[in-house]
Formats: C-alpha cells, structure tokens, sequence
C-alpha cells in the first residue's frame, strides 16, 4: 500500500503476481513494450503480462588484484578464504544470493529444496562468517569500502563491479567457475496504486530507445530493450562483464520461485548467520 511503481526480480513477479499485487501490464499502457526482448518476457514464470523487464546481469567476486596474492575464480575462494581475506570480505545482504552461491560452491544448484544440500551451504556460511567484515551491498562511490581498501573482496553484481573500476582499475570482476545466476531486474505497477496511468508512463519513459540506452551505458548492464541495444556502442557489446560469453551462460542458472517450506528453512539460515 502507498507504492506506485515496484522494481523486483524475475523471480519474485510469480509470488507477486499470486499475491494479487500486481497491475497487468499491455502495449496499450506501456507502448514502448514492443522494444523488449520476448524471451525475457518469457523465460521467467510471472513476468509476461505483468512485468517489464529493465537490465539483466551477473552474480559474481569483485576483488582487488593489487591487494589479493591471486585471482579469485571461484567461490569456495571467497566462501572458504585464504588467511590473507579474514575480515575483508563482504557479502551481499539477500537470502537468495548469500545461500544460493553457498550452494553453488558445494556443487548443488541455486534452488535446491534438498535438506542435506542446505546443510552443506550452512557448514560453509558459518565457517565463512568470522571472515566476513559486511553482510551488506558496498557504496559505488569513492568512499567505497572496496576502493578504499578496507575490503579485498566482495559478492557483488556485475555492473556494480564496472562503476568501482572507474575509481580504481585494480578491481576485478570474475563470475565463479562453480557457475552463477543470471538476474533481470522487472519493472511492475501496482494494484493499490491511485495514479496508475502515471506509473505506466513513467515505465513507458524508461523504455524510449535513446533513455533506455543512456540509462544501460550509466549503471553498465545490458538492456532488454532491442532498441535501444542497437544504440549502444560496440564498446559495451564487447565488454564480457555486461555481456558474459555463452560458456559463463550456460554453467549459470536462474532463480526460481522456491516452496514456502524450503524458504522457511532458508531464511532461517539466513537469520543465523546475520545474527
């Protein structure tokens, strides 16, 4: 209640969308609809009809190579770190993500429902914990604990990573070689919203082909919007870390809408290790 426009993620429409609050979303509201890519209309249970999906990206180790001995590529290397990365960690503040990767790293997939699977990521989240410094997402400024060397390495999202190197280029990105998750951000309305048709406007305006592209080279991830992609520059097509290559694809998943008895038990976990 009292909201207008909702941003969420593929997922989380389908939970939306059966809790009733969502607003459906046509061309006849949002005209600028007809630039999206169908597939990310359609690959995501929830999002056609009710969503409209604004960049897509990569989970993966942000790290400072002039800090770090070596690389880091995978995520047991941030999940079970080196000495040398005790409390100069940080990690993303999201059940999701924090677990997911958890158990990626353990060989089992981001939506496993499988009790033992969770215990393994628990075992690894609570030895992990003493060296994290932050459950948190880092500023994108210069102030940032990352380019301010107060954290070595950090989970974060891949765009994220590419607005820091612009404060320091000794800040790499890799997506881990266990796999990732690749995410769309989705832009909804609500049922409670009284100014509607403001919220469809205000959505249709992000999807202009020339906003849509200056909003993608800003924050550095890729847009769903085919328009607008033929506007950007060959510069940010060629860039992996917005558009990963199809191995990174295909070693990644997406995640799911869980069975709330699953999410109990993850976000219990999740209250454990952040408390």
């Amino acid at each position: 209640q009292g909201y207008d426009v909702i941003m969420t993620n593929s997922y989380s429409m389908q939970l939306y969308r059966q809790q009733g609050w969502l607003a459906t979303v046509t061309a006849a509201e949002v005209p600028n609809l007809r630039h999206i890519d169908p597939q990310w209309l359609t690959r995501d249970t929830g999002v056609a009809g009710y969503g409209v999906p604004y960049f897509w990206g990569t989970l993966g180790i942000a790290y400072r190579s002039d800090l770090v001995s070596k690389p880091l590529t995978r995520w047991v290397d941030l999940y079970d770190p080196p000495p040398e990365l005790h409390g100069r960690i940080a990690m993303i503040a999201n059940t999701r993500e924090l677990i997911g990767m958890a158990l990626r790293a353990r060989g089992h997939s981001v939506n496993s429902a499988d009790p033992q699977a969770l215990a393994e990521a628990r075992e690894l989240l609570l030895r992990q914990k003493p060296h994290v410094k932050t459950y948190s997402c880092l500023s994108l400024s210069k102030e940032s604990a990352l380019v301010k060397g107060e954290v070595w390495a950090a989970q974060m999202y891949s765009g994220d990573v590419l607005m820091l190197q612009e404060h320091d280029p000794n800040i790499r990105y890799a997506v881990p070689e266990e796999g990732t998750n690749i995410w769309i951000d989705v832009w909804g309305v609500s049922t409670l919203s009284t100014k509607k048709a403001a919220a469809f406007q205000f959505i249709d305006y992000l999807n202009i082909p020339e906003q849509a592209a200056r909003n993608a080279l800003f924050v550095h991830y890729a847009t769903p919007n085919r328009a607008a992609d033929k506007l950007l520059p060959a510069s940010h097509h060629e860039d992996p870390v917005i558009h990963p290559p199809a191995d990174v694809v295909q070693r990644s998943e997406r995640f799911e809408m869980l069975p709330p008895r699953v999410m109990r038990a993850w976000n219990a976990l999740f209250a454990e290790i952040l408390n």
